[in-house]
């Protein structure tokens, strides 16, 4: 291996900055939504705990929210820097839906959020609310745009190519804002946002009843927490189905290397694979544990249904799109994150279930400080199921950048060399760590702080709070 291979810097570099910018991309998502039912609750009823959980939450999105835009800058820089040749290639198309989102999306957010900062004394009381409602609203159409641009690398539509072959030239964006993959990527995405989002909440709320502080306050805040968890686990699932069934039909490679099926099979047959081990060289199954039907129904819906292998879809690659290619991905990092995705998903929705229970009003022990513990602890799995998730999505989708059109090694920018890939690595590395210790650092104090209680006082509390309180 070429330590100072351009495609191998270049690809770790594109991985890094990724990833780490979507470590605060569903907090974005979720607590902005939960931060608007906890404004608007306070709206409706005057019950100024909900205020102070809106203040509290507020100011964690807003950290969080500023830390997403300085990587989501930096990550934007990779398509000039070291992917050139993809940029020229799919330009006219890819470019569309993130116009789309720095115009139309973002601005819009950022607007909303000026307003909802500085409007709390200055704006009608709700004005001020629907201007958070706005953010949420911005947020999601941001998140909509993007995933249409990256729909188009795993199921290219709403295209041409150019005469000579050398570029995809855009010819219906409204095939491209509807591509069946964004239409069903976009609320699994969105579900998982806001799941990471309720174990914030529920993190935050047990840190402050394990010590006994902000009791009436952080229960009600605990309990919603809860629920939110469950109910966008409910939405994990079902959409997550359905994206299942659109990556069959669009991306059949990607779900054969996720459950390691190496030869078509139907039926029974088409087992879904607990456990596999396969050779080294990673070319077929030496053992697996497997539930016979399950991944028919799964890629089908039905019993005896078919689903293409690894092997076979390889010889249909290569008679489609030539030989000398290995066109499947590396199986077992698609197999493992596949699962991983699953199983922190479904251990975040257990716990929550469980803190339900031990947490009810008729509940005759109170909760142990191990619970307390495991409440706390828990809030990054959903985070990094969604995490791994995303390794699954971009990982299954190789050797292409853009699925039968573009290879990734024909992606790289030409010219640049591996060492300043190299340098730009190393410097991304170390910049990022730094900031990653300031943003948990900061969201860490507010979190520990808690509510502020010294708000000002009135016949009509409610009515004052609304005029006079200054939250940041």
């Amino acid at each position: 291996m070429d330590l100072l291979d351009p495609l191998l810097l270049a690809r770790w570099q594109f991985g890094l900055t990724t990833l780490y910018h979507y470590l605060f991309v569903p907090l974005t998502l979720g607590l902005v939504l939960v931060v608007a039912i906890f404004q608007t609750v306070w709206h409706r009823t005057g019950d100024v705990k909900w205020l102070h959980l809106t203040r509290l939450f507020g100011k964690i999105f807003l950290i969080n929210f500023a830390m997403g835009v300085v990587t989501g800058i930096v990550q934007e820089f990779q398509f000039g820097m070291n992917w050139s040749a993809y940029s020229r290639f799919v330009g006219d198309v890819f470019g569309a839906p993130l116009a789309f989102e720095g115009l139309m999306a973002f601005f819009f957010e950022a607007t909303f959020i000026g307003l909802w900062i500085f409007g709390w004394d200055r704006l009608p009381r709700l004005l001020h609310l629907t201007s958070i409602w706005m953010v949420v609203l911005g947020s999601t159409l941001s998140a909509y745009f993007i995933l249409a641009a990256n729909a188009f690398m795993q199921n290219p539509v709403g295209y041409q190519l150019a005469a000579d072959g050398g570029r995809a030239e855009l010819i219906d964006i409204g095939a491209v804002l509807t591509n069946p993959v964004v239409l069903a990527a976009f609320p699994h995405t969105i579900f998982a946002a806001w799941m990471f989002a309720g174990t914030v909440v529920v993190a935050v709320s047990a840190w402050h009843l394990s010590r006994g502080r902000h009791l009436d306050t952080m229960r009600s805040s605990l309990r919603f927490g809860l629920w939110f968890v469950i109910a966008s686990f409910i939405g994990v699932a079902v959409s997550g189905d359905q994206l299942s069934l659109v990556m069959v039909a669009t991306q059949p490679m990607k779900m054969a290397a996720a459950e390691a099926m190496w030869d078509s099979a139907c039926g029974a047959d088409a087992s879904f694979s607990l456990f596999s081990i396969g050779t080294p060289d990673g070319t077929e199954e030496i053992w697996s544990l497997r539930v016979p039907y399950l991944l028919s129904l799964l890629s089908t819906h039905t019993l005896d249904g078919c689903v293409e292998g690894l092997n076979d879809l390889q010889a249909l690659y290569t008679e489609q799109f030539g030989a000398g290619v290995d066109y499947r991905p590396i199986v077992w990092v698609t197999y493992w994150s596949f699962r991983w995705m699953i199983a922190l998903g479904g251990l975040a929705a257990l716990v929550a279930v469980a803190g339900l229970w031990v947490t009810r009003k008729k509940a005759t022990r109170p909760v142990a400080t191990w619970m307390w513990k495991v409440a706390i602890w828990s809030a990054p799995l959903p985070l990094v199921g969604s995490l791994v998730g995303w390794v699954f999505t971009e990982m299954g989708r190789q050797p292409w950048i853009v699925f039968g059109l573009m290879l990734t090694e024909d992606g790289v920018s030409p010219n640049v060399p591996g060492w300043t890939v190299l340098i730009s690595l190393i410097a991304f590395t170390l910049i990022y760590a730094t900031l990653a210790v300031v943003e948990f650092g900061l969201i860490l104090r507010a979190a520990q702080k808690g509510p502020d209680t010294t708000l000002p006082a009135g016949d009509d509390e409610h009515a004052e709070l609304a005029t006079r309180t200054t939250v940041y």
